[in-house]
């Protein structure tokens, strides 16, 4: 008897030791677990704040990529707008100057033209007006020697002569007059027109100056000439008149057409600042691009650093589900250890309880009562107590154990959706 009790005593106390060691490791396990899944969370949290601040930036980085696009294409569109409407301009422009030296050539060979016939008109006058004196003094000589013969006809001679010299003093002042206004009607080609007719006055003058000394004249046919190079001298006039109306109306469209030059010019001047100022603009929203493509390469730079980050530490996250996976498993088999050994002390009990009543009905059986046997039963009742306590112990630690695997569990499941999650996200 004394030999199985201290061999139970030598078990029970084997058994408490171990039970008391494995449950502070199971503590300090538990307590190290729970740090962890902490820990765990709070990166789970720092890294859905990360990624939605990543997602946020990299929207307003696509809207203000939007806004900058369309604006590069409308600027774009501009300068194309600008660049058509100058080369209009710079179109116009030139047709503008062409005909503008076209007309600057023009003149020029009219005024070349203007100072022969005015040179010719001078050399035809002085030859004119030689020839018309020299005859009025031949005619005054004849006149004077037949005077006593002939006195109307004299006199008559005297006022045709008279009607001549006015004629002729006359046609000199119209070749005057033409002389001087020959610029103005010139430029439409009248040059030739005003040469033959005053070729044919001369030409009718000259032959009614030789009639006039042949005195064989007759004063209405002379009368008739005279006013026939009278109607010419109108026409004439007039075509002049007309000329000189058409130079003035040319001179007004020669002006309108500088104007229109230098309101070209202005514009071209307009359209070459504003496309200066397109073009600045042009090159301050490319800079503008290139900085932002560059804080976006930056940002991508960033975003593929922290997406790295993200999977070593998913990885680092999985190996360590892998871990509490692996070590759930041990406290799983640990409990069953536990349940085994539970049983092997409950049968353990029983068969004391067994033993115990054994020795209780041997004693009764004696009727002696024995200090030995007394001591050694107060031994094995304490020793079941001590049991007893020690199995309500142990089913109390079973509980929390029990509690503690489902709370674990229930935290690896959220902690693998969680990770699956950010999976599916990255």
């Amino acid at each position: 008897m004394d030999g199985s009790a201290g061999s139970a005593g030598i078990i029970n106390n084997t058994i408490s030791g171990r039970y008391m060691s494995g449950d502070t490791e199971w503590e300090a396990r538990e307590s190290q677990r729970q740090r962890e899944l902490e820990e765990a969370r709070a990166r789970a949290a720092q890294m859905e704040k990360t990624m939605k601040w990543w997602s946020d930036c990299t929207a307003n980085w696509r809207e203000k990529w939007s806004k900058v696009r369309n604006e590069r294409n409308k600027a774009r569109e501009e300068a194309k707008q600008l660049r058509a409407n100058l080369e209009m301009a710079m179109k116009e422009a030139n047709s503008y100057k062409r005909e503008k030296n076209d007309l600057e050539i023009q003149i020029t060979q009219l005024k070349k033209e203007m100072e022969k016939v005015h040179s010719l008109m001078m050399k035809h006058a002085g030859q004119f007006h030689k020839a018309g004196m020299a005859d009025t003094a031949e005619e005054t000589e004849a006149n004077s020697r037949d005077a006593n013969c002939s006195p109307d006809i004299s006199s008559d001679g005297l006022k045709n002569i008279n009607s001549e010299d006015g004629l002729v003093t006359k046609t000199i002042t119209g070749g005057e007059i033409k002389d001087l206004d020959i610029e103005e009607f010139v430029l439409k080609g009248a040059v030739s027109k005003a040469i033959t007719d005053i070729d044919e006055v001369t030409a009718e003058e000259k032959r009614l100056i030789q009639q006039l000394s042949k005195d064989d004249f007759d004063e209405d046919y002379l009368l008739q000439k005279i006013s026939m190079l009278q109607l010419r001298l109108d026409e004439a006039q007039k075509t002049v008149n007309a000329e000189r109306d058409e130079k003035h109306i040319l001179h007004k469209n020669i002006e309108k057409l500088t104007l229109e030059i230098q309101e070209v010019r202005e514009r071209q001047e307009e359209l070459r600042a504003a496309k200066q100022e397109a073009v600045r603009e042009l090159l301050t929203l490319q800079e503008q691009h290139r900085a932002e493509m560059r804080i976006i390469n930056n940002s991508l730079q960033e975003e593929t650093a922290s997406r790295e980050n993200l999977e070593r530490r998913l990885g680092e996250l999985r190996s360590e589900l892998e871990r509490l996976q692996a070590e759930n498993a041990s406290e799983w088999g640990k409990r069953e250890r536990l349940e085994t050994e539970k049983l092997a002390l409950e049968r353990d009990n029983k068969k004391l309880r067994a033993e115990i009543r054994d020795y209780q009905e041997r004693s009764d059986r004696k009727g002696r009562p024995l200090q030995a046997t007394d001591v050694e039963v107060r031994a094995l009742q304490q020793e079941l107590s001590e049991r007893n306590k020690e199995l309500s112990e142990l089913k109390i630690s079973h509980s929390k154990l029990k509690k503690l695997l489902s709370e674990t569990n229930t935290e690896l499941g959220h902690a693998v959706r969680r990770a699956e999650q950010y999976e599916a996200e990255i």
